[in-house]
């Protein structure tokens, strides 16, 4: 049973803006009260924030792995070092990401999702799988897996989807054979369709949009920019999504897959309402002191995950946190918009907005503290106390 708590003293983030002074009421898991008062709740447990940020926790719609696993393991024990090791960092809710994988992993992963989607959880709420894969261009595949890729195929992703509600996102390249009548199929079942690792020109995004690629997979990561045939310069996928303007875009905001300039240009063109931070977290990120990566392909250098042979990023080792001080410290972004492309930006987009995504009454009470220089002090998923000091 959840218990009762009050957050006093804080400077809460609603829709409607920051209460400073504030307190948030948490009962049964949800959002009882937000108050700009602090009068004691009796039964309740009091937590003073101190003047501290209380925000809405964030949803990450593109994760592989933290804590020294990654979700291709596909067992529980994965799964669950991962969401209990980014919950430390303020995440709260997430997609179990699948990179390139064997039909072997795809079905033991929806076996495990479907599993821990139904049961009480100590870290991050699961709320279903990723498929980042396999219908992926090989001339972009950057790190992936290349013995797995392949065009799309109708009597695969459609048993696929019949065999579960898992699946939540699936992302792939659209100017591939097939990609086209994929998207509308996809699309059509409520899955969030994203146009990734690609060469697509305009003409090509365009099309893709319409037939329900509505979203960018780790923008400007693994596409296409502005670049010359032959004495002719040609329009890249990057700003074909640009030039689409109710597309929406995900960016690793972790100062090194996008720098900080950029962050600033995709910050300005697309705004809160169309970007999302996420991790794309590898399993060396948010790791204990000591813990040991059993993956000989990548080396952890510069604060990101590359190759062995330093020929691409392989991934990021970001955790929520880390997003959310590039963009503020860095990127020179407003803390409140910082804190919406992580939370209530995701929410809409994965159309969850009715339970989660804001602190309001009646929603989950996904909720995290965060003090003056932005680090983690408390992480609430649902009620329940997971990160920070208990």
């Amino acid at each position: 049973m959840n218990e009762i708590y009050q957050i006093t003293n804080g400077q809460v983030l609603t829709p409607a803006g920051w209460l400073k002074d504030a307190s948030v009421l948490i009962k049964e898991g949800k959002i009882a009260k937000i108050s700009a008062h602090n009068q004691k709740i009796d039964n309740a447990i009091r937590i003073d924030a101190e003047g501290q940020y209380v925000v809405p926790g964030c949803i990450d719609m593109h994760i592989h792995g933290g804590g020294g696993r990654d979700f291709m393991e596909a067992t529980p024990e994965a799964f669950e070092t991962i969401i209990e090791a980014h919950a430390q960092h303020g995440t709260t809710a997430l997609l179990a990401t699948l990179a390139v994988s064997s039909p072997d992993t795809i079905h033991r992963a929806i076996e495990v999702c479907e599993s821990m989607q139904n049961s009480s959880q100590k870290g991050a709420r699961i709320l279903g799988l990723h498929l980042e894969g396999n219908y992926l261009n090989e001339t972009m595949k950057g790190a992936q897996p290349p013995e797995y890729i392949s065009n799309p195929d109708p009597d695969e992703y459609k048993a696929l989807l019949a065999s579960t509600s898992c699946i939540k996102r699936w992302s792939a390249s659209p100017e591939l054979p097939g990609a086209l009548a994929f998207g509308q199929y996809v699309s059509s079942r409520g899955v969030l369709v994203a146009l990734a690792h690609t060469v697509a020109t305009y003409p090509e995004v365009k099309e893709a949009y319409e037939a329900g690629f509505t979203h960018a997979t780790h923008f400007y990561n693994a596409m296409t920019g502005m670049h010359k045939e032959g004495i002719y310069k040609r329009e890249g996928t990057v700003e074909s999504i640009f030039l689409m303007d109710d597309m929406t875009v995900e960016v690793i905001a972790d100062g090194i897959h996008v720098p900080e300039a950029i962050l600033r240009l995709i910050y300005k063109i697309k705004g809160v309402e169309r970007t999302v931070l996420v991790t794309d977290a590898m399993a060396a990120a948010a790791c204990a002191a000591g813990t040991e990566i059993d993956d000989k392909r990548v080396i952890i250098e510069d604060g990101v995950c590359k190759l062995a042979d330093r020929s691409a990023l392989a991934g990021s080792i970001a955790t929520a946190d880390r997003l959310i001080r590039t963009m503020v410290q860095d990127a020179e972004t407003p803390l409140e918009d910082a804190i919406r492309m992580t939370s209530e930006t995701p929410a809409r987009i994965l159309r969850i907005a009715d339970r989660k995504g804001t602190l309001e009454v009646g929603k989950d009470a996904d909720i995290v503290l965060y003090n003056k220089d932005l680090h983690v002090q408390k992480v609430f998923v649902e009620g329940r106390i997971v990160g920070g000091n208990k």
